[in-house]
């Protein structure tokens, strides 16, 4: 294969900083505001039935409309997105922070979904297209990885000390300057290749079919958390999901510049890394969600505290991320990272299964979220990049997008799934143990901690699926120097990606 000269941008090391401060912006954004809803919901006057929708509606927006960010990343150029989205992401950030009812809050937070929408996928697609050393790119999506993991649980850190020290409207706010310097070192350092443009035009049937059918899937899932999954708008809602989603498939597949070119999903590394990065964000996202509750309810911490207690599992994602993800994955194939990495994971949730109403949290808790932080942060990082090996450059904007459809759809997924399960568990187990129950309080506390586990216990089933179909599916070997990148256009057969190209 000819050898092609590539441009290596001196300046790419400190533009990594600049993406990696928005991609934190971003992830934080996902778990910042549960925090602070209950600060929120008193404030404002928000019902109990809307109360809801402060998650769902960014969530929603996210979800929906990333496939069509991604491809205007790859349209418009990367860098280009990238200030928009932040600078709208910041705008929007503002009028949730001054929020004076619950239609400017939804509003806020649907818009904060839109522009982040924009920015993800152009901050992992500015990556795929400025590092294309192995070992720099290694070490690149190691630092990104560790945030895309760990950023969550420093959301809860972040939003338990806005919170109680100042005030609900300063998870908001915070995003501001996070956005400021982020724009200002992107105009400043970042440089992309002008040649990883796509001019092709925008699909707009396949825009209008992904948008409307991811929604609709994302929407189901709310709606079955509090409605059930027989109800009527449920069932709705996921035929409706089904049939829009092929529609795209179909779409598609016969026009000429497509949204999301076949190409990039039916590989079989990609098609793997985005089955299971989904599957690992659907435990993930119900274990964040249970654990805040089981500390602050059950255990009575605060929320400063609580967030603190995530803190072991920040620095195990970090560890496993840049220790031993970064510097295996130019040794040895991704799939001997990225199985392995969510069987410890697994091994973790299945410590936080024996939860009980006096559980140690430095006997139990502790290793429990270490060995989760390290699985997690080992499988996330060679996924991170596996997501963009191999695509042309004209297809990096779509191609990241998908990885945070993927998590988005995952997360939904999850929060939904597990919560009806915790739920139904919670209920049942208060009408058995009803009659022998030495207080209604105990009672309640016992029955919460059973739904817990019970979700607990599917979260490290879905995690073990999730290492099945990455050891499966990923075959991409290790990378060799100097190797060649096959490309994702038409032609490419499928296994031709003999080498992980970081």
């Amino acid at each position: 294969m000819p050898e092609t000269a590539q441009f290596v941008d001196p300046r790419r090391w400190k533009a990594l900083i600049f993406i990696a401060l928005a991609q934190l912006m971003v992830v934080l954004d996902a778990t910042i505001v549960n925090i602070a809803l209950p600060s929120a919901q008193a404030d404002l006057g928000i019902s109990d039935g809307n109360r809801q929708w402060v998650i769902t509606a960014y969530a929603l927006a996210f979800g929906g409309l990333l496939l069509f960010g991604g491809r205007i990343a790859d349209l418009w150029g990367r860098k280009q997105t990238f200030i928009v989205g932040l600078l709208g992401f910041a705008a929007a950030s503002a009028v949730g922070g001054a929020a004076l009812n619950t239609g400017m809050l939804l509003g806020a937070r649907a818009l904060q979904g839109v522009f982040g929408a924009l920015l993800a996928p152009s901050a992992l697609s500015l990556l795929a297209v400025m590092f294309t050393d192995p070992k720099e790119r290694a070490k690149a999506f190691g630092v990104f990885g560790a945030i895309a993991g760990g950023g969550g649980a420093v959301g809860l850190i972040l939003g338990g000390v806005l919170t109680e020290y100042m005030d609900w409207r300063w998870t908001f706010f915070v995003n501001i300057p996070f956005a400021i310097i982020a724009v200002v070192g992107a105009v400043a350092v970042i440089r992309e290749p002008v040649e990883s443009h796509n001019s092709s035009r925008l699909d707009i049937p396949g825009v209008v079919l992904a948008t409307t059918g991811l929604v609709s899937l994302v929407y189901g899932f709310t709606r079955a958390e509090s409605d059930g999954w027989s109800a009527g708008p449920t069932i709705g809602l996921f035929v409706a999901a089904a049939v829009l989603l092929l529609a795209f498939v179909v779409v598609e597949s016969r026009v000429k510049a497509p949204l999301l070119p076949l190409r990039v999903v039916a590989d079989r590394n990609r098609g793997g890394v985005y089955a299971s990065l989904a599957l690992a964000i659907i435990g993930m996202f119900g274990l964040f969600l249970f654990l805040t509750y089981y500390m602050q309810v059950v255990k009575g911490y605060s929320p400063v505290k609580t967030g603190f207690a995530f803190l072991p599992m920040v620095a195990g994602m970090i560890t496993g991320s840049t220790q031993i993800g970064a510097r295996l994955m130019t040794r040895v194939p991704a799939r001997l990272l990225m199985g392995p990495g969510f069987l410890v994971a697994s091994v973790g949730m299945l410590l936080l299964t024996q939860i009980d109403l006096d559980t140690s949290y430095p006997a139990l808790i502790l290793p429990g979220f270490l060995l989760l932080g390290l699985g997690m942060g080992t499988a996330f990082m060679p996924a991170m990049s596996l997501a963009t090996h191999g695509v042309e450059p004209r297809d990096a904007g779509v191609a990241s997008a998908m990885v945070n459809t993927s998590q988005q759809v995952g997360g939904a997924i999850g929060t939904a799934l597990l919560n009806t399960i915790a739920a139904s568990a919670t209920t049942e187990y208060a009408k058995s143990h009803a009659a022998g129950a030495p207080s209604r309080t105990a009672l309640q506390l016992q029955s919460m901690v059973h739904g817990y586990t019970a979700a607990i216990w599917w979260a490290v089933g879905i995690l073990v699926l999730a290492a099945v179909i990455a050891i499966t599916f990923v075959n991409a070997g290790q990378p060799e120097s100097g190797g060649a990148v096959a490309g994702s256009g038409d032609g490419a057969a499928e296994d031709a990606v003999p080498v992980m190209a970081h």
